[in-house]
């Protein structure tokens, strides 16, 4: 069963008022963020290839990549199964990414039917191709498909954000996190955004570690 898709900011702020409502700490973070930002993008090849390509890199190199692949026509999944190496480390992917795009553009993922399975199942699916990992396929349920009840507690920003918002000594671990963010349901996904917001603000404050 699919639950509640985000669609617009009016769906985040509902959200957001959900949270603010049922944890008092999401009420201080809304205090200082403003408005929750939407984060939705279209999903697809392209979406999963370019979560592939920003992997361990700069975002600037990131996007120097991506607009060398988008000219070269690589950002087709047609064009990527048949790319050869060098093709694809003259557009400044490793020959590991190389053969991630390759898997990716041929494991065969009907991305539109992922619009309708269970958050569970969408993660399933993608983490069986090489170079999607458990975090790739939340960030993607999140932000390319709008689930509103999913979380990524693998992500190190929502980890220390986490930390400061709720006053805690240590950093939560993934484990430990991933329970927490339990009880946010069914607006993990509005609460992850909470937290990376608040974490460029908290980032910058003195005493404060990114």
């Amino acid at each position: 069963m699919v639950g509640r898709i985000i669609l617009t900011e009016a769906c985040v702020a509902e959200g957001a008022h959900w949270l603010a409502a049922h944890e008092p700490r999401f009420a201080i973070a809304l205090e200082v963020i403003g408005a929750v930002p939407l984060r939705r993008r279209d999903d697809g090849f392209a979406a999963l290839l370019d979560a592939i390509v920003s992997q361990q890199v700069s975002v600037a190199s990131a996007d120097a990549i991506w607009a060398r692949l988008e000219l070269a026509g690589l950002t087709d999944p047609a064009a990527m199964a048949v790319a050869s190496d060098e093709t694809l480390r003259a557009a400044g992917l490793s020959r590991q990414k190389a053969r991630y795009g390759r898997a990716l553009a041929t494991a065969g993922i009907d991305y539109a039917a992922l619009r309708s399975v269970p958050d569970a199942d969408v993660v399933a699916t993608l983490v069986k191709v090489p170079g999607i990992g458990l975090w790739t396929a939340e960030i993607y349920a999140m932000f390319a498909l709008g689930r509103a009840d999913v979380f990524a507690p693998g992500d190190l920003a929502l980890q220390e954000s986490a930390r400061v918002l709720f006053a805690m000594e240590a950093r939560p671990q993934e484990k430990a996190l991933r329970a927490m963010a339990g009880a946010w349901s069914p607006w993990r996904s509005v609460a992850a955004r909470i937290l990376w917001a608040y974490y460029h603000v908290a980032r910058n404050r003195e005493g404060i570690r990114a």
